[in-house]
């Protein structure tokens, strides 16, 4: 899956956190955030949306730097 992907980068000293939403598409609408603590100068996230004619899913993962 999306977490092993990225534990295949071998990025040293960052913490993973991997957020998968599906869902089907039946004319209603949905918001989805998050929130947590952040340091901008270290922390990072990327997100990547797919839809077809009868779902959705929406996939965020979170870096967060780890001492």
């Amino acid at each position: 899956g999306i977490r092993n992907r990225v534990k295949e980068l071998l990025i040293p000293r960052y913490k993973t956190v991997v957020l998968v939403h599906i869902g089907q598409l039946n004319g209603q609408g949905m918001q989805i955030s998050s929130r947590c603590l952040w340091d901008p100068s270290s922390d990072t996230f990327t997100s990547y949306s797919f839809k077809n004619s009868s779902l959705f899913c929406s996939a965020t993962v979170f870096g967060v730097y780890f001492e």
